[in-house]
């Protein structure tokens, strides 16, 4: 695969052409397939695309949410992430299907159902969405940095813009490598907290009752708004474009039978990523319910967090700076991931809307100096001050909220079209099942860009 990908470098003759071609083609087909393998085998082949996916639904972002969940509410909310989780089980393998049967990814298929202003268009804010993204892994990482090594916010910020180096290392070894680095740093976020989980000796019993869906989540206002926060904030539109992508790694044969079969290992392969993703929100806010419930109150900040878990006030005789570093090195592992999955998408949509395509390093680049602007002047302004940091990583939220309808609709749309998908469409009840998460996703933004601005 190494040699496919160097010899599509040597035949570049200029750094920035427009494209017709495969979605992502230096990686597209590269990833053989064993010949008459067994299941197991077989699925070892397909698996790697899920846990890039994976990366979005266990993003800084929501950690505070789920904290904050657990030790407001105790367990209640586990339901809420237990919902979550399957919407995007099945969106994630819509996305697949989607890329699987068609060869294009979601963003050139929404490109050739459009004219050329409107993907122009939503080409803008899909960039928008993504560079989101991406401001909010400078903020997780410089502050991970700050509480690991005591750096100064604005060293920390002007740090993270060298992980440039680490994904030019990380394109020259090959895209299974890329996917293997991706899921060692997943594990290592998922060892971390289920250790800090066991320590915290929560309680059983309360953790089963809370996947429970409780009424007492609707009739109190504070924990229907973190619920909502949780299910508003749990698809991010940007693994809808990579997932379409990069499942076409595989050289599955492009027929009825070769595509039955993509199909299938690939949406076990997101399935079992995005299980490891729902374990780890659980195992976040069993964190905040079994160490924080009823003892803190403010848990707003990375800083908050990071400082509770060596409180022996706070989390008893299991406080540690042991917790505390494990905590930010965990903050760390998923700003980095954040890192190649961001840099993926950014090729895919621009790839597939305005059909440009610029070779990995320089769209790195780009894409880092424009995050990493706004954190910078947003330090200088505020004097370094974390909590002002941490607010514009709210607003970034905000940008993936608006885009979020503008990739689940058309996903949609397009899956479940026969002209386009065939004998691959969505079932009726699936086709009828996404359409009704579909509106509740976007009403559930909607309203959280709302509560946002109005305070």
């Amino acid at each position: 695969m190494e040699d496919a990908i160097d010899l599509h470098r040597r035949r570049k003759k200029h750094v920035m052409h427009y494209s017709d071609g495969a979605s992502l083609e230096e990686i597209n087909n590269t990833v053989a397939l064993p010949k008459k393998a067994g299941f197991w085998k077989m699925l070892a082949a397909y698996s790697g695309p899920g846990a890039l996916v994976a990366v979005g639904y266990m993003d800084p972002g929501n950690w505070i949410t789920s904290i904050q969940g657990g030790s407001q509410y105790a367990y209640t909310l586990l339901s809420v992430i237990l919902i979550s989780n399957l919407i995007a089980m099945l969106l994630q393998s819509m996305s697949a299907r989607l890329g699987i049967v068609t060869g294009m990814d979601l963003a050139q298929a929404t490109r050739k159902a459009t004219n050329k202003p409107v993907s122009i268009v939503l080409w803008i804010m899909t960039e928008l969405a993504i560079m989101a993204t991406d401001i909010a892994e400078v903020i997780g990482g410089a502050v991970a940095l700050e509480l690991l090594f005591k750096l100064p916010l604005l060293v920390g910020v002007l740090i993270t813009t060298l992980d440039v180096l680490l994904l030019l290392t990380l394109t020259k070894v090959g895209f299974r490598k890329i996917e293997a680095i991706v899921a060692t740093l997943i594990a290592t976020i998922l060892v971390v907290f289920l250790y800090e989980v066991m320590l915290s000796n929560p309680s059983a019993g309360q953790i089963f009752a809370g996947y429970v869906p409780s009424p007492a989540i609707a009739s109190d206002k504070g924990a229907l708004l973190l619920a909502l926060g949780i299910v508003g904030a749990t698809v991010m539109p940007h693994n809808l474009y990579l997932h379409s992508s990069i499942v076409q790694a595989r050289q599955f044969e492009r027929n009825d039978k070769g595509k039955k079969q993509a199909i299938r290992f690939a949406t076990i392969d997101s399935n079992v990523s995005l299980s490891v993703a729902f374990v780890i929100n659980s195992l976040l806010l069993i964190l905040g319910a079994s160490m924080f419930y009823g003892h803190a109150s403010n848990l707003g900040r990375f800083t908050d967090l990071y400082n509770a878990l060596g409180n022996s006030q706070i989390v008893g005789v299991i406080a540690s700076p042991v917790l505390s570093t494990l905590f930010a090195i965990a903050l760390l592992a998923s700003g980095q991931n954040s890192t190649i999955t961001g840099t993926l998408s950014g090729q895919i949509v621009m790839e597939g809307f305005i059909r440009m395509k610029v070779p990995m390093w320089l769209r790195r680049i780009i894409t880092r100096l424009i995050a990493v602007v706004p954190v910078i002047i947003c330090v200088i302004l505020y004097g370094g001050r974390e909590e002002a940091v941490e607010q514009l990583l709210l607003y970034t939220q905000v940008f993936l909220s608006i885009q979020l309808p503008f990739a689940i609709i058309p996903l949609t749309i397009f899956t479940s079209s026969k002209k386009m998908m065939g004998r691959f469409a969505n079932p009726t009840w699936i086709k009828y099942l996404a359409w009704v998460i579909t509106v509740i996703l976007t009403c559930l933004n909607i309203f959280l860009i709302y509560g946002t601005f109005s305070g």
